[in-house]
Order: structure tokens, then C-alpha cells, then sequence
């Protein structure tokens, strides 16, 4: 392997790279576990690392986005871009984060997202309809939770996102997720779904209502294969997490309650909803789903 050429680094080696440093292992053991020259695994450990010196893949990642991202402003939009940019927002439904990030992980030239945005809209200015594949924003939404401080109260010993620990807020690990449930129509019908903060890794699964007992079951029913990567579950106050210190017991795992009416303490989860609703509108009942999946 030619020790002047450049390897770009992609996000699942960098987790690679976290987890065999953690292990004991030097960068030229690790250069060889991902082939790739121990010159790029040093290049990779001194750019990005974090402020205290030691390597964070969620942190390198972070940092690698936003540096290919300057990088991508002062480049040329071309033809390839174009054509590459429309197919994927017409036949696919991607938003421009998507196209980015996939260009990005491998190694495709493409713009930022910001750039791909500011393309969408000029094309709509000239009569285009690109902008109807985006997923528009509808009003904005609080989540009901009874009216009145009792109701409210029906949830026992919470434990406040105040008290998470620093690491889950940094995401310095593997292991907490956040939790919400998506409505059907006329309430009929519910999904649940938990995304792990670190790797967006998302489980989904069928319910028949919001009742706090057939949730808590199904959630440890879904999380116990991975049981020794759940370390903390955060949720808002929805009275459906009644029996957090079910799923905690069954899963050893902490839980925590956001604060009321603030979604972006659970952005990722909110996000995930998001792209969920593109697919299953809020006006479609969930009664004639059938689904217990997991997906990234």
C-alpha cells in the first residue's frame, strides 16, 4: 500500500477505530484489522480527536462533516451533482442531509446539504418541482398530556434529564436511546419507536394503543437481544411511559424523562418521527400496519 496516498476514513471505521483503541490495541495493529495504512490511521487520530487528547468516533465524525462540509462551499456544482441530486429526491425521497452524507461516506464530490437546499428552491423559483419531494415541516406539534397537574403526576418516580450522566449528553458512548411513540388516526393504532443516540440506530415496532403495560412488553421485547447495549432509555412524559421502572428493571438500564414540551432534548428520536411520518402520514391509520422491524 503506497504510504502517500490518502484513505478516507468512513464513519463505521471509525467506531472500528474507537472500540480497538479502547481494547489496547496501537494504531498499526488497527491499520492492518481495516487495511488501511497505519499513516492515514495516524493522520485520523491526531486530527480528530477530542480536546482532552483521547479519540471519540461520534466526536470524529462530527468534525470530519463539518470540515468536508467548508470544503464543499467552495466547490464547483456540477452536472454529475445535478443529475445525482434530482434522482435521488424523485425516485428515492432522500432530503439533502441524505444525499450529503451518502457523497460523503463514499467519497462522491457533492455540495453540502445547505447548497443542495438553495438548488431545490431556485429550480422551484423556475417553475421546477423538485422542493415537493422534501419533507415540509407541518405546524408545529406539542404532544397532549392530559390537561391538569394530576394527570400529569400518574408517572411515579421519574428521574429528571437533569440527572442524566455527562457521557449520555455527549454522546460518548454506545448504549442510550430515546423513545416516543407515533398515532394513527382518530388514535387508533400506535408504533413505537427507540433510537440509540450514538449510531442512529433505530428499532420499530407495532402497537395496539398507547396502554403503558403493552408498551413497556413490547419495548423489552425489542430491546432484550441487545440488552448489553442498552445502558439508559430517555422519553418525554407521556403517560404511556408509566412503567419506566418495568422496562429499567428488565433491561438494567436507566431511565430518564425529558422535560415537558421540550422535544430537542430528544432530537434524534424527533427526527426519526419525522422521517417515519413521510411514509406513514399523520391522517393513515395504523391499525392495517404490520411491523416489527429494526433499521438504521
Amino acid at each position: 500500500m503506497n504510504e502517500n496516498n490518502y484513505c478516507h476514513i468512513t464513519m463505521e471505521q471509525r467506531f472500528k477505530i474507537e472500540a480497538l483503541l479502547k481494547a489496547g490495541h496501537k494504531a498499526t495493529f488497527i491499520a492492518k484489522q481495516l487495511n488501511i495504512h497505519r499513516s492515514s490511521i495516524y493522520r485520523e487520530l491526531n486530527r480528530n480527536k477530542t480536546k482532552t487528547g483521547k479519540y471519540n468516533a461520534s466526536f470524529a465524525q462530527e468534525l470530519s462533516k463539518e470540515k468536508k462540509e467548508r470544503f464543499s462551499n467552495n466547490r464547483s456544482f456540477t452536472f454529475s451533482m445535478e443529475k445525482f441530486i434530482r434522482d435521488k429526491l424523485s425516485k428515492e425521497q432522500w432530503s439533502p442531509e441524505q444525499i450529503s452524507g451518502y457523497c460523503e461516506e463514499n467519497n462522491i464530490p457533492m455540495v453540502s446539504h445547505e447548497s443542495i437546499y438553495k438548488f431545490i428552491y431556485q429550480d422551484k423559483d423556475n417553475g421546477g418541482v423538485l422542493y415537493k419531494n422534501l419533507r415540509v415541516a407541518s405546524k408545529k406539534y406539542r404532544k397532549r398530556y392530559g390537561s391538569g397537574k394530576n394527570k400529569r403526576d400518574i408517572i411515579k418516580d421519574k428521574v429528571s434529564i437533569d440527572d442524566r450522566l455527562e457521557c449520555i449528553n455527549k454522546k460518548e458512548r454506545v448504549g442510550d436511546w430515546e423513545i416516543d411513540t407515533i398515532v394513527g388516526k382518530n388514535n387508533k393504532g400506535a408504533i413505537v419507536t427507540i433510537a440509540e443516540r450514538a449510531t442512529a440506530f433505530v428499532l420499530i415496532a407495532k402497537l395496539n394503543g398507547k396502554n403503558a403495560q403493552e408498551l413497556a412488553e413490547t419495548v423489552v421485547k425489542l430491546m432484550m437481544p441487545f440488552k448489553d447495549l442498552v445502558l439508559s432509555i430517555t422519553s418525554d412524559n407521556g403517560t404511556e411511559f408509566a412503567m419506566h421502572k418495568y422496562i429499567s428493571k428488565k433491561l438494567d438500564a436507566l431511565f430518564y424523562f425529558a422535560h415537558p414540551y421540550s422535544s430537542w432534548e430528544r432530537g434524534l428520536n424527533e427526527y426519526t418521527n419525522r422521517l417515519i411520518r413521510q411514509y406513514i402520514p399523520k391522517k393513515q391509520s395504523l391499525t392495517i400496519l404490520t411491523i416489527f422491524i429494526s433499521t438504521k
